[in-house]
């Protein structure tokens, strides 16, 4: 009788101590689903925004920047500009003739900011 009454004291304790040991619950933070909601609308703000065409207005090659000017000069020497656009963020498309022999290489079209730093084309749809 002494050990079944012994049996079940050290089981109780055991399944007592199991039991206390501490468990990782999840709480749902209602603040912070708002904010993951938040952040799905501005991704998909951004997207659409970046989707918007970019228009372009043809202007005289003489009214290229000179910084712009200048970094053609030294980046793609004995190239000329056949046409040249701008936007209203000051971004300037350049189609060049690069001189070169080849009919798909003879032409390229390159990308530039105001200050002469050249720039990615823009992944949406390019409007002139």
């Amino acid at each position: 009788m002494k050990k079944l009454l012994l049996t079940a004291v050290f089981a109780l304790g055991t399944l007592t101590a199991i039991q206390a040991q501490e468990k990782e619950v999840e709480v749902q933070d209602p603040t912070n689903a708002v904010q993951e909601e938040t952040v799905k609308e501005d991704a998909k703000l951004l997207a659409k925004a970046e989707a918007q065409p970019v228009a372009f207005k043809e202007i005289k090659v003489s009214e290229i920047p000179a910084a712009v000017s200048k970094a053609l000069a030294t980046d793609f020497k004995g190239a000329v500009v056949e046409k040249a656009y701008v936007n209203e963020k000051q971004e300037f498309k350049l189609v060049i003739a690069t001189g070169e022999k080849d009919a798909k290489a003879a032409t390229k079209t390159v990308f530039a900011s105001k200050d002469g730093e050249w720039i990615k084309q823009p992944k949406a749809m390019m409007k002139q």
